[in-house]
C-alpha cells in the first residue's frame, strides 16, 4: 500500500506531448511528486503538423491544456468549420464527399508549436534532459529506471512515454512473458513538406484551379497513393502529405541503417505521382525539398502493464497516420492515467492494481485504433477488399466511418476503472 508515503512519487520517461500532457496534470495535485525524464537536450518534436480528432480535443481539454492549444490550433475557416476532410479522386480533384465532425472539424496544429506552449507551463524542476533510459527494475514498492550517464531514479510509479522506439517496453513484455515487439515497416512512405498557403493559392489562380482546395483539409484518393492537407500556423501554412504504398511484398521491410526520414527530390516525389491530375501536381511543384518518411507501426501488443510500470502513446501502441489519431490516443491514455493517480484515493491502493486497470479499459481500444488506421490506409487507396473503387461505397463509407472514433465517451472509460478499482461514492466522501 502507497497510505504510508507522504507522496506517491510519478517517475515519467519521454517528452513529447503525451508525457508533458500528463505532467503538467498530475503535477498539480498535492500528492503526487513528478519527475519527467526527456532523452534529448531540450524538448523538441520531430514532425509538422498533427490534427486531432474530437475525442483528442475532448482529452486535451480535461488535461486542462485547453487554452494553451486552441490558442495556437487551426480551424477550418467558416462555413466549412465542421469538415475534417473533403474526399477527392487524385487524377482530377473530383470531389466524393466529406466527413464532418461537428462543433470540431479539423482541429490541427505544428507538433513543435504545441509541445513549446506545454513545456513553458511545466513548473521549475520537473524536467530532467540528456537522460535516455537504458534498463528497469522493480525492487520491492520501488520501481528504478537507470539513464545512460550511469544516473537512476527510483519511483512508486513509472510511465513510459519514449515513443515507437521505447527502451521500457522490452521490461513490460518480458515481465507478462510475451514475445518482444520492435516496430515494423508498412510498406507505406510519405512525402511531406510545408507550403506558403498564398503561394500556393497563387499558383493554383494562375492554373486554373478552384482556389477551395486550400480552404478546406482535402483528402486526395488514389490508387496504392493518396495526399492530405491541411491548414498549420493559422492558416499560413498547409501541411502536405503524400502517401505511396508497396504492396509486392507481404512483410516489407525497411533497411536496418536507413533513417526513417530522410530528405529525397521533388522529381522523385512527382514521378510516384504522375498519373495524377493539376490539383495535385501544382500542390507538390510548391514543395521544392521535401523529406521522405518511412511509416512504422507495432502489432498490438498484449498488455501495456508490468507491475508499476505503463506504456502510453507511441510505445504502447504506435500507429499509421491514417485516422489522425495517434498523438490522440497518446493523449486519452495520459487524460485517464492523470484522472486515476491524481485521486486522492491512489494513495491508499495498490499501485500496480491502478495501473491493471488502465491498462484493462485502454488496451481495447487503443488496439482497435491501430488495426482500423491500417485499415483507413487500405481504403484510401483503394485496397479496402468491400469498397475497393466503388465511388458510391467509398463515399457513403467515409461519411461515417469514423464516429465511432471521435464520439468515444472518455468519462464512462473512467467510471469503469473507478468500479474495477472499488472507489466507491462512500470511499470518496471518507478520503475527502
Amino acid at each position: 500500500m502507497n497510505s504510508l508515503k507522504s507522496a506517491l512519487q510519478v517517475g515519467i520517461v519521454g517528452g513529447g506531448i503525451a508525457g508533458v500532457a500528463l505532467a503538467l496534470d498530475l503535477c498539480r495535485h498535492s500528492h503526487l511528486s513528478v519527475q519527467l525524464f526527456e532523452s534529448a537536450p531540450a524538448f523538441g518534436e520531430v514532425g509538422a503538423g498533427v490534427s486531432f480528432g474530437a475525442n483528442a480535443v475532448r482529452a486535451i481539454e480535461g488535461l486542462g491544456i485547453g487554452p494553451a492549444y486552441h490558442q495556437i490550433a487551426d480551424r477550418t475557416q467558416e462555413p466549412w468549420q465542421d469538415i475534417w476532410f473533403e474526399w477527392r479522386r487524385g487524377e482530377d480533384a473530383g470531389y466524393l464527399g466529406s466527413s464532418i465532425a461537428e462543433g470540431v472539424g479539423q482541429s490541427s496544429v505544428h507538433r513543435a508549436d504545441f509541445l513549446d506552449v506545454l513545456a513553458q507551463q511545466l513548473p521549475a524542476g520537473i524536467a530532467q534532459f540528456n537522460k535516455r533510459a537504458v534498463s528497469v527494475e522493480q525492487l520491492g514498492q520501488r520501481t528504478k529506471v537507470t539513464f545512460t550517464d550511469g544516473t537512476h531514479h527510483e519511483c512508486d510509479v513509472l510511465i513510459a512515454a519514449d515513443g515507437i522506439k521505447s527502451s521500457i517496453r522490452d521490461h513490460v513484455l518480458k515481465g507478462i512473458g510475451a514475445p518482444l515487439v520492435a516496430p515494423r515497416f508498412s510498406g507505406t512512405s510519405a512525402y511531406r513538406g510545408m507550403i506558403d498557403s498564398e503561394k500556393l493559392r497563387a499558383a493554383y489562380r494562375a492554373q486554373g484551379v478552384d482556389e477551395h482546395l486550400v480552404n478546406v483539409p482535402q483528402m486526395y484518393l488514389g490508387l496504392d497513393t493518396h495526399i492530405l492537407t491541411f491548414p498549420v500556423k493559422q492558416g499560413r501554412l498547409i501541411n502536405v502529405v503524400a502517401f505511396v504504398s508497396d504492396r509486392s511484398k507481404p512483410n516489407p521491410t525497411w533497411p536496418a541503417d536507413a533513417p526513417w526520414v530522410k530528405p529525397t527530390t521533388q522529381a522523385e516525389m512527382l514521378d510516384a505521382f504522375s498519373d495524377w491530375g493539376d490539383a495535385a501536381r501544382i500542390l507538390l511543384e510548391c514543395i521544392p525539398a521535401p523529406t521522405l518518411w518511412a511509416l512504422h507501426d507495432l502489432a498490438e501488443l498484449p498488455g501495456y502493464v508490468h507491475g508499476r510500470v505503463a506504456l502510453i502513446g507511441d510505445a504502447a501502441h504506435a500507429m499509421l497516420p491514417h485516422q489522425g489519431a495517434g498523438a490522440g490516443q497518446g493523449l486519452e491514455d495520459a487524460w485517464l492515467l492523470a484522472r486515476l493517480l491524481g485521486d486522492p484515493r491512489a494513495c491508499e491502493t495498490e499501485a500496480s492494481k491502478i495501473l491493471s486497470v488502465y491498462d484493462a479499459i485502454r488496451r481495447p481500444r487503443a488496439c482497435r485504433v491501430q488495426r482500423t488506421s491500417w485499415e483507413a490506409g487500405e481504403l484510401y487507396e483503394l485496397r479496402d477488399p468491400e469498397v475497393a473503387a466503388n465511388e458510391p461505397l467509398l463515399s457513403s463509407t467515409l461519411a461515417s466511418r469514423f464516429d465511432w472514433l471521435w464520439n468515444h465517451d472518455m468519462q464512462a472509460d473512467l467510471e469503469a476503472s473507478r468500479a474495477q478499482l472499488g472507489w466507491t461514492e462512500a470511499a470518496q466522501r471518507k478520503v475527502s
